[in-house]
């Protein structure tokens, strides 16, 4: 399954000198299979790789000298092999369980800047003591669309995709399978199942929600293993309570955290701050800050630290949290679809455009993203997950402060609507990374 982080895995690799790669991520979005099965066979002679939560023995080669010479020479005997520092990969798998190994690529950058060192770790945000400076961190995300529709092996669709074709044919094809990542999402292992070819429809939707049910606990455990007892209960009900609030629409767009009735007694910000902070560091939530005002630059400033959208890390696991079936999830008569339309529109913005994300809330009128564009514009970005946007919060915006242009997300195919505002496709959201 191929990954576009490859991409920028090879850029690193290529430099002439180079910082240890951190890669960053939720658990199970993929690293140690991009690092080890993917990237490393192709670009080296060997790849040592230590997984420090599989075989947490493997911290006793860092128990002592960190120099590079030492651990590398400690590789060795634990192999039993050479390491050629110009030609392999050393994997330091699920760091943070070693805060040695992790203190080790502080003087890899700066003893041995050839050398091809990566590490990787789905709780990296959480982590007391970390190594600023001396690593260059990238972020592996949940597959996105366009990742999902690489899986699906059409090539011909895929070009017609990155291309953006008018073709009446493509943009319904990529609908339909753009219905079918909403159902999926992006965690490698689901959409492997999805794409099976030697079982049915009825049988790959039954093994995604396995497969979902599992990572859910998955994360449950690990509340439990990061945080203390009760910290852990709250950080659990929080998660549980994002897909709740997301699904409780007004006008069809999501409205911001409500923080009363959540955990029992806690009625503020402050008193879920913990909690909220945890899951986005642990990367299994984004926010999205609404704009109260003329939006002008620079966005950061005009945010209040204590209004945000909350959404959840991929829309493939807030589906299977509310239970939604595949035929619901196909059904163009499904009422409570624009919140995963935005969910959706939140992660690819995340994943392939830019972060942190915010929107438009003003009165009454709301306008669900802003976009800052690479001239420094900011154009307001409606979402809806029918093939018509009622347009009426975004008509306030463009009267209230004449953008240059507009984009709405729906399911109809790309147009110009009227004037400076132009229809995308909701599976195109990734391409506001070009203007």
């Amino acid at each position: 399954m191929e990954r576009l982080l490859h991409d920028d895995l090879l850029a690193w690799k290529q430099a002439p000198t180079r910082k240890p790669v951190l890669l960053d991520g939720a658990r199970q979005t993929g690293k140690t299979h991009l690092v080890q099965h993917l990237f490393g066979p192709r670009e080296f002679r060997r790849v040592h790789a230590l997984d420090f939560r599989l075989a947490p023995e493997a911290a006793r080669l860092f128990a002592g000298d960190l120099t590079p010479s030492t651990i590398v020479s400690n590789i060795e005997l634990h192999f039993d092999t050479d390491v050629d520092l110009s030609r392999d990969l050393i994997f330091l798998d699920e760091v943070g369980e070693c805060q040695a190994a992790l203190d080790s690529l502080k003087y890899f950058a700066e003893r041995a800047p050839e050398a091809f060192v990566c590490a990787s770790g789905s709780n990296i945000g959480l982590l007391t003591s970390f190594p600023v400076g001396k690593v260059r961190q990238l972020e592996l995300f949940p597959l996105c669309f366009e990742e999902f529709l690489m899986a699906s092996g059409q090539a011909r669709l895929l070009d017609a995709f990155r291309s953006r074709s008018d073709s009446r044919t493509a943009h319904e094809r990529l609908w339909s399978l753009f219905l079918d990542y909403c159902f999926v999402g992006g965690m490698p292992e689901a959409v492997a199942a999805w794409f099976r070819e030697d079982a049915s429809v009825r049988e790959r939707a039954a093994r995604v929600d396995a497969i979902h049910t599992d990572l859910v606990a998955g994360f449950e455990r690990d509340f439990g293993k990061y945080a203390g007892p009760q910290q852990a209960a709250h950080i659990e009900t929080l998660f549980h309570n994002i897909p709740r609030q997301l699904q409780t629409t007004q006008d069809g767009s999501v409205k911001r955290f409500r923080f009363k009735g959540v955990v029992e007694r806690k009625r503020a910000y402050l008193d879920l701050q913990g909690p909220i902070d945890w899951l986005v560091k642990a990367r299994l939530a984004w926010k999205c800050h609404p704009i109260n005002c003329r939006p002008t630059l620079p966005l950061p400033h005009l945010a209040k630290e204590s209004q945000f959208r909350l959404f959840l890390f991929y829309v493939g696991i807030l589906r299977r949290m509310l239970r939604l079936p595949y035929a619901v999830q196909r059904d163009p008569k499904y009422a409570y679809k624009g919140f995963m339309a935005e969910n959706f529109v939140q992660t690819e913005l995340r994943a392939r455009v830019a972060y942190p994300t915010y929107g438009w809330a003003e009165a009454r009128g709301e306008v669900e993203f802003l976009h800052q564009t690479r001239d420094g514009d900011i154009i307001p970005v409606e979402v809806k997950s029918g093939g018509r946007s009622r347009a009426r919060s975004l008509s306030s915006y463009i009267q209230r402060y004449a953008p240059g242009r507009a984009i709405t997300l729906t399911a109809s195919p790309r147009a110009i609507a009227s004037g400076i505002v132009h229809n995308w496709p909701l599976y195109e959201a990734q391409f506001l990374r070009e203007l």
